[in-house]
Formats: C-alpha cells, structure tokens, sequence
C-alpha cells in the first residue's frame, strides 16, 4: 500500500548516476565515513547542491539529507491522466488535450492571445495568454494538437485557462504522463520545483540504501495500524497513482498520520521531561495558617462560586506541597479569576514568602494592583506595582523593597523580567493572559525565585478559553484548572451583527442608553497594523461622536497616551464622570465598570473571535442586560460571516474557542509568540486530535521501557527548540 515509486519523468540534470550518493562514502568537511546516516549527511553531499543552493535550503532548517526528507509537499498535482474535455468544470486542475480550432490576437482593453482547442466530440476549450512572444503565436496555429496543464475557470463566455502550460504534441506520439502525483514543496526565492523534484529524487534514492531511523517501537505503532517511517516518507513525497488527492489535502491519508503522531509523541515527550525535571526539584511549602484569607473572605461583598471554590481548593493543595506547583487556571470573561489569585498569594504570604504577578500590558496591571490594593490594603498589605514607566530614584526605592522583602506583593509588566529586578524570598508567582508571553519570559521569572528551598510556585492564568486538544498539545506541563461558571448576577449579552450603512440608528442608540444614564464603549479598529493609525481613528471618532452627541460626555483612551492621562480618562469612566468610552483594543483586558451596558466593535471582521469575546467582555458586568453591537463593512467574506455568526450566537468562551481554532489555527488562537518556540511543522492539534490521547500513552511508554530513543525522538522534531524547556 505505501510502496515508494521511482518518477520516470523529467528530472533535474544531477552529473550523478541515478543511484545518487554514497551516503557511505560522506561526512562533514568533505571526508569520508562508513555507515554515515542521513541525519548526519549534509544536504551538500546530494548533486547539484553548491553553495547558494545550500544557502537557500539552510533559509528553510534544511542541512541534512533528512531535514529534506521531512521537508514535505505542502500540496500536490494530479498530472497522472488527461481529462477529456466534456468532463472538465470550473476549479479543476488537470491535463487536457485537444486540436487548435482557431487563434487570434485579441486588441480589447487588454490584450491577449486567444487559442481554442475541441476534440472529436465537440468540446472545447479557451486557452488565453496576456503574455507571449511572435513565436507562440505562431507555433501555437490551428490544426496542431496541445496538452495543456492548469486550473479551468469560467470565462466571460467560456471555459478558459489561462496561462497554462502547454506543449505541441507530434502525430501518432503516445505522450508520457506522471506516473505518480506531482508534489509542491514550500519554498523559497531561487529554489523552483524542479530542483525540489531533483533534490528529493536522489534523497529518496539514499533512503532505500540508508533508512532513517525508526524510533517508534512496533508495540507502539502495531495496534494504530500506521505504516513504517520510510513507506510513509517514500508516499507522501511521491503518491502513486489512484491515490485520493482529497485526503493528501487535508492531512488525513494514513501517511501524514504516521509523521504527525511521530511529531505528536515528540512533543508530549519533551513535555513530560520538562515536568519530570520540574517536580525533581525542590519548592517551598506555603501550607499558611488560613488567616488572612480568612479576613478577606469575610471582607468580600460576594460569595465565591462552587467553581472558584474548587479551584481555591487545587491551588492551595498544590501550594502546600514542596514541589513547584504548574497548573494552568482557565476561566471565561468574567469568570473571578483574579480573586482566585488574591487567595493564592495571600496563602503564600501568610508562609512569608514573597508573590509575583506579571501582566502583558501596563492597563492590565495597573487594573490588577488597584484590584489587589483594594481587596489587601484594609488587611495592612500593600502591593508593589513596577513598569517600564519607572525610572531614576522612584525605581532603585522600588527594587530595594523587591529585594529587602519589604514588598510583599510585587505586580508588573515585562518589567519584571529584567535583570536588576531581585526578590528576597519569591515564593508565588503568578502569570495573567500568559497567552501574551513567550515561554521563555514565563520560565525567566521563575528563575527569580524560591531562595534556598528551590523553584517558586507557578500559577498562569488565561481569559482566553483554551481548547482540550490544545491543551493537550501545548501544555502537557501543566495541570490544569478551570472556573466554568460566571459568579450569580451576571445577566448574558445579546450581541447583533449590524451593518455600517446604518451608523447613524448605532449612534442614536448610544445616546438613549447614556440618557438612561447607563455608559457605552465605542471600539476602533483598522485593518493596518499601525497603532498610530488606530490611534488617529479613535480620536476622529471621538471628535465626531462628541459633535453628534450633545449631552454625552465622551473620554478616548488609546495606547499612545501617557499613562497618567490614560489613568485620569479611565477613573472618570469608571466613577460615572464620562458616559461613553471611545478607545482601540487596549480595552481588550483589565477595564471592570459594571454601569456600561453597551458596547460597539466597529470592523469586527478584523478580529479573532477570542478578541472579540474579551472585548465584549467589558459589558454585562453587572444585573442590567447588556448589548454588544458588532458594526461590520459589507460585503463580507464567507470566513467573516461566519465569525460573526459565531460571537453572535454563543456567549460561552469555552466554545468560541473550539471554533476559533477550526478556522483559524492554533498559533492564532494562542498567540504566534506563545507558540512559536513550539510550533508543529506537521501534526495538527484539531485535525489529529484522536491521536493525542494516543501520543501521550506512547510518550510514557518511551520515557519508561525505551529511554534510549527519546533524545533522538526530541533532536528529530524539535532539535534546539527543545531548551525551551529549560530542560
């Protein structure tokens, strides 16, 4: 079934026999080695590959004949057989083959060469080419037949294809054809097909000589029914014919599951080393005596819900514990996370111990320290807050009490990070919207702490629902916690998707809801990256909204304010001094005003459903009903119309997640930087999500029965990105 075919078409002109290299006879800096594997093979030994070509190749992480090898199609062509002309439609890519009727130059508003071709049944097809020399015009004449090869489109008036490749066949001639569908590499500028084509054939021929190492046991492999490495390596890079190009599109032929489950057990391997490693070492116990988070219990205006209680209950057990606690506390918009972590941090305060809280954004922590400060001052604690805006005197005092201890609560930015920031006794440390972090700045702050008794504690919590089989894939460090429930009084948000040719009833719809005495926030957004544009956006909406709306008192917030005036805007809307809140995305996260009832997402087509989740998230914060009003540019694509049908008929982020991710991806939903260090180059945490249950017992079984291959396993998928670990 997957039995490797050798192409007998057109080839890369190597210089070489067609056995290629020696993969003997090879090893780096030219010498020679016996029984050299190809994981060690420079990609220098093939043909044809001088130095600019392996310049180009190392662009893409290929060094190695078997960095080639695992360098696979990202599409293929079916060039294996000639549709007949009667049966071809639009969208189809094929070869067809025909008699050239008719050719012309056409002198229309752009002009073009136009060649028919039909067949002895009376189909036809238009063959159009904008760009052509005297030469094809006249070769290209009628009574001579043409194979063509490329995609059919409707045409103003017929079946076309434009700019295809063709060639003239002879009379009588029996045309050869691929004998196995043709493979599109991922590529890069100076690298065309054909030398993929070459490259790959002489690799292909070196593994039937000098196979990769298979580092997945048959006990493992058997019961899935998954094809050895080589047969699975041999197909994808050359599918014989009949093979069904559907499944080869979407990853779901048999050998793309055996690298993705390979791709899969290496990460959830590499995983569980990280958390072996972790709970080797050493913790402080922060078991408490319960006192203070007695008195704030006592001091809230709320009950915890059973959902928080749970999790108070996981995180206290973990704290209490001498290794380093891992977990990952999930919880919607809303859900009461933050006073989760209060509990948590007076838990290790009551141990002695100092606590970290790191946000992404300046607006997030500063809502965190007043949340804290409020919830902690009337028990005598104090929180610290540090950020890059700290400068001069006001910074040394602040770092000497990070450092004496006389900080018990230390909240920050990425300021946190940096080197002359040191604790006395850091014992807790707590990581918000960690989807904004890189891994690597999250295990730096860990680094900060735990003194004599070892690594800190680490709680990292998220607004942004993560799918199951994200979790699974991503954080299989973890352990994981979620608050699913929303804490009693909170009234749903009606959402509705609303065309801009209406603006002006939007408008007239703030103005009631903030002559009701209610508060509204106006979201800008713009396709540009450019926050400077945003920036300019919001305030020309601002300057139009206060002209049109006589009465309301309008505040703009947007993220090239000085953080003093950003401050003053925010406590006015927050104190009932401004009715309506024009602002960018800085909004996202981090604002609690349980008056503001209404808000407006202008260009929501331009955002992620999380996005668009958090920010809708800043209305039904209180027991009034809110409404979020998504204010979209027609026309809009499928994808868009899609979206916003999602955010409009869920309000559950657990949801709107798993949605996300089946039209967007996993780095779009948790962030290219959260992901980047780990990215998948052929597993698909949603497409082979019924193997990672799989991968994870295979994972086990390695690290227990066959130790010897993991590194290997590791080196193979993940090579140096493994440290991210801090293995």
């Amino acid at each position: 079934m997957f039995r490797h075919r050798r192409t007998d078409g057109p080839r890369l002109e190597t210089g070489v026999s067609d056995a290629g290299p020696d993969p003997a006879a090879w090893a780096p800096g030219g010498g020679r080695s016996s029984g050299l594997s190809l994981e060690r093979l420079p990609i220098r030994a093939l043909a044809r590959v001088g130095p600019k070509i392996a310049e180009r190749l190392e662009r893409l992480g290929i060094l190695t004949v078997q960095d080639l090898l695992f360098h696979l199609p990202l599409r293929y062509q079916d060039r294996t057989r000639v549709t007949p002309l009667a049966e071809i439609a639009p969208g189809l890519e094929t070869w067809v083959e025909g008699e050239i009727r008719e050719s012309s130059i056409s002198q229309g508003r752009r002009r073009s060469l136009k060649v028919w071709i039909g067949d002895a049944l009376g189909a036809g097809l238009l063959l159009r080419f904008f760009h052509f020399s005297p030469q094809q015009a006249a070769a290209l004449k009628p009574g001579k037949r043409v194979r063509c090869y490329g995609e059919v489109r409707q045409g103003p008036q017929s079946l076309e294809m434009v700019h295809p490749e063709y060639r003239l066949l002879r009379p009588e001639a029996d045309e050869p054809i691929a004998p196995c569908l043709t493979p599109i590499y991922p590529s890069t500028e100076g690298l065309q097909q054909r030398v993929w084509q070459g490259l790959t054939d002489q690799a292909l021929a070196l593994m039937e000589r000098s196979a990769p190492a298979e580092l997945l046991p048959l006990k493992i492999l058997e019961p899935l029914g998954l094809p050895p490495l080589t047969e699975a390596l041999a197909f994808l890079h050359r599918p014989p014919v009949g093979t069904p190009l559907q499944d080869l599109i979407e990853g779901r032929h048999p050998a793309f599951a055996r690298l993705a489950f390979e791709e899969l057990v290496a990460h959830q391997v590499s995983l569980r080393r990280m958390r072996l490693t972790q709970r080797r070492r050493q913790a402080p116990v922060l078991a408490g005596d319960g006192s203070l988070c007695q008195r704030l219990r006592a001091s809230l205006p709320f009950r915890l819900t059973g959902s928080q209680e749970r999790v108070v209950a996981e995180i206290a057990a973990d704290l209490a514990q001498s290794r380093p606690m891992q977990r990952l506390l999930q919880g919607d918009v809303g859900a009461g996370k933050t006073v989760v972590a209060a509990l948590a941090a007076l838990q290790a305060l009551e141990s002695g111990r100092q606590v970290a809280l790191m946000a992404p954004t300046e607006l997030l922590a500063e809502q965190h320290h007043r949340s804290l400060s409020a919830w902690l001052g009337p028990l005598g604690i104090e929180p610290l807050w540090l950020a890059g805006r700290h400068k001069g005197r006001e910074r040394e005092e602040r770092l000497a009490a990070i450092a004496s201890g006389a900080a018990p609560i230390v909240v920050g930015t990425h300021a946190l990070l940096q080197d002359d920031v040191t604790f006395q006794d850091l014992g807790l440390v707590i990581i918000d919207e960690q989807h904004r972090f890189g891994v690597h700045q999250r295990l730096k702050l860990r680094e900060k702490g735990g003194g004599e008794d070892g690594a800190p504690h680490q709680l990292i919590m998220t607004a942004t629902p993560i799918p199951r089989s994200l979790a699974m894939a991503f954080y299989a460090d973890l352990d994981l916690s979620i608050i699913d429930g929303l804490p009693p009084g909170r009234t749903p948000i009606v959402t509705r998707a609303v065309p801009d040719t209406r603006r002006d009833e939007v408008i007239e719809r703030v103005r009631q809801a903030c002559l009701a005495g209610r508060q509204a926030y106006w979201v800008c957004t713009l396709i540009e990256e450019s926050e400077v544009l945003e920036c300019q956006a919001a305030e020309e909406t601002a300057r139009q909204l206060s002209a049109r709306l006589e009465g309301v008192r309008v505040g703009l917030v947007h993220g090239r304010l000085k953080s003093q005036e950003r401050d003053a805007v925010m406590a006015a809307f927050a104190s009932g001094a401004l009715d309506l809140m024009v602002a960018t995305t800085v909004i996202e996260v981090g604002v609690d005003v349980p008056n503001a009832s209404l808000m407006i997402i202008e260009n929501p087509e331009r955002l992620g459903l999380a996005q668009l989740h958090q920010l809708r998230g800043r209305v039904g914060r209180g027991s009034v009903e809110s409404h979020c009003l998504l204010l979209y540019h027609a026309p809009l694509s499928e994808t868009a119309r899609e979206r916003l049908g999602i955010i409009r008929d869920s309000t559950s982020g657990f949801e709107i997640a798993e949605r996300d991710l089946a039209l967007r991806g996993a780095g779009e939903v948790l962030g290219t930087r959260q992901t980047g260090s780990i990215q998948f180059r052929i597993a698909d945490p949603l497409r082979d999500q019924p193997l990672l249950a799989e991968a994870q017992r295979a994972a086990d079984v390695l690290l227990v029965d066959y130790p010897e291959l993991v590194m290997p396993l590791i080196d193979r998928w993940l090579g140096e990105r493994e440290h991210y670990g801090g293995v």
